[in-house]
């Protein structure tokens, strides 16, 4: 891409351009995309900027008005840093993103880097979850002058990219990577395929249709337990820590919910969800079998069992999933949820993910990334002014 005009349909074009045509234009049009953020305004800098290494520009046009940019540039000796993307507002919700993207990572790729990295608003999905689309990984939180942002990197080395879900316990480590790893071969148990089938348990009537001849049935939370136990091996290669001993203590009397996929009379998957508070939802397992997956389900799934939830009076929704399971992460950011933690447990390293069905807490939520600022009933329920004025002159944040 790079020394390229690149078409990105509907009229909209990315184009070289110098670092200082990119730095122009953010002086001139970085406070009507940015001017809404949070940002904390520094006093002038004492020290001179480090020198910035290889560097890569391209303006977004429309004709010939320019109506955005991308600027990156070199981390180290193996990693790019996509810094700063901006499109005005009235260009924003069509797609340029996700179209610009695959052309970036083509023109890293052919310069050489291996890893590409970038940070975001940890609420800002519209830029999230093309990325982990495109086969970014979560990486980290920060909290820093903007608010709170998430870490994301994507491996250009296919190694490397499966040596990740080993690190977040998504996956055995196997041959090359567990090589590089410096750990033992431990033979994927799902990869292996072993076919054990379970018959839907008689009496359970429909509760959804997923359509395609799926359908999703309420059970009691021991039928779901019982399942469970013969399908897991089926269902998962992830490296959990083995406790080595039973639970010495009961577990929590929570309101509990549990229903199992099946097609064709055979159970195909599960979900379970249990109380977290007064207020919050724990969906705590859901599961389909390797031949199940890629088809849609989650996707169908997710919105009843939301649709359950806020029946059932609930306010927030959350969920652990491994920070490398895009399959999963994708349709729930995609649902309204929005990436709230990193936790480290017994199942590896965990993304933490939040749905409310307050909009005024989701507003907050916003606020409190930094993607948005305090305003109307947010800053009241936080005590706070409802703040207008514009962020700092010299300080932008990234999309």
């Amino acid at each position: 891409m790079d020394g390229r005009v690149v078409a990105l349909r509907d009229g909209y074009e990315a184009r070289p351009i110098s670092l200082e045509a990119y730095r122009e234009a953010c002086a001139r049009l970085e406070g009507r995309i940015f001017g809404g953020g949070s940002l904390y305004a520094f006093d002038p800098p004492t020290k001179a900027p480090r020198p910035l290494g290889e560097s890569f520009q391209w303006g977004l046009y429309h004709g010939e008005n320019l109506i955005g940019w991308h600027h990156a540039h070199q981390q180290g000796e193996r990693a790019v840093y996509m810094a700063d993307t901006g499109i005005l507002p009235e260009h924003q919700g069509k797609g340029l993103y996700t179209r610009l993207l695959p052309h970036l990572l083509d023109t890293f790729r052919e310069a050489g880097y291996t890893l590409v990295q970038s940070h975001h608003r940890a609420t800002n999905n519209r830029v999230i979850v093309p990325k982990l689309r495109a086969g970014f990984f979560l990486q980290g939180l920060n909290l820093y002058e903007g608010g709170v942002n998430v870490a994301l990197t994507l491996s250009l080395d296919g190694g490397y990219r499966e040596a990740m879900h080993v690190r977040s316990g998504f996956r055995q480590a196997s041959g090359e990577v567990a090589r590089r790893l410096g750990l033992g071969d431990v033979a994927g148990r799902a990869a292996q395929g072993e076919p054990v089938s379970v018959s839907l348990p008689a009496g359970t009537e429909p509760a959804f249709d997923l359509g395609d001849g799926y359908t999703v049935h309420t059970v009691s939370n021991d039928v779901y337990r019982e399942v469970y136990a013969q399908l897991e091996s089926c269902a998962y290669d992830t490296a959990t820590f083995d406790w080595g001993e039973t639970p010495r203590l009961p577990r929590p009397d929570t309101p509990t919910f549990a229903w199992l996929i099946a097609r064709g009379g055979e159970v195909v998957g599960w979900h379970s969800a249990r109380g977290w508070d007064e207020r919050t939802l724990y969906m705590s397992n859901t599961a389909l079998l390797p031949g199940h997956r890629g088809r849609g389900l989650y996707t169908r799934l997710l919105a009843h069992l939301l649709t359950t939830f806020r029946d059932e009076g609930y306010t927030v929704v959350r969920s652990h999933h491994h920070a490398t399971n895009n399959a999963v992460l994708v349709p729930k950011l995609r649902a309204g949820f929005v990436i709230a933690g990193l936790e480290v447990n017994h199942h590896g390293v965990m993304a933490v993910l939040v749905h409310s069905f307050d909009p005024v807490y989701r507003e907050y939520l916003d606020a409190r990334s930094g993607l948005t600022r305090p305003k109307g009933e947010v800053a009241r329920r936080l005590g706070l002014p409802s703040h207008s004025q514009e962020p700092h002159p010299k300080e932008k944040s990234h999309v």
